[in-house]
């Protein structure tokens, strides 16, 4: 079994030589505005842009939970917005929304992208900030899809 490389720092800021992704969970309701989001959206305006016109295109793409979308951001730097949580939490909110099978779905093409990139995969610990997940059920599924299958992942722990 392949192993995950854990660090402090950026996820924005990519530790690696050659073509990067950076994974991150989005929700199925077209929200953009809170947690690693917003320092994407600091460092690249496209991410949020593309994922926006994503949603709103919705009943024409394959938008939803469990699908993946990749952004184009520097010549050797991609974002994949993948979308693993449905809707997003408010006072009134009963649950997480994050949804581990979406994340799993998603995956899956982040998986065959970087192998037809030849790139390594960076994220914070998806769906485990506002998404209200649990790393040790996201791990998993991260080590299966993407370690397993020989892609270098880095996740990074912003702060200390």
């Amino acid at each position: 079994m392949n192993a995950i490389r854990y660090v402090q720092g950026d996820a924005t800021s990519p530790q690696a030589k050659g073509v990067k992704i950076i994974a991150h969970v989005c929700n199925d309701r077209g929200g953009w505005g809170r947690g690693f989001v917003l320092a994407l959206s600091r460092r690249w305006p496209q991410p949020e842009a593309e994922y926006r016109r994503w949603h709103r295109d919705r009943a024409r793409n394959d938008f939803g939970l469990g699908a993946a979308q990749f952004v184009r951001v520097e010549p050797y730097v991609w974002v994949a917005n993948l979308v693993g949580q449905h809707g997003t939490r408010t006072a009134r909110s009963t649950g997480a929304p994050v949804r581990y099978e979406a994340i799993d779905a998603a995956l899956v093409p982040l998986a065959d992208r970087a192998l037809a990139l030849g790139a390594s995969v960076h994220m914070p610990r998806i769906g485990c900030g506002l998404a209200g997940g649990s790393w040790d059920r996201v791990e998993p599924l991260v080590v299966r899809r993407l370690a397993d299958r020989g892609i270098p992942v880095t996740v990074y722990d912003f702060g200390a």
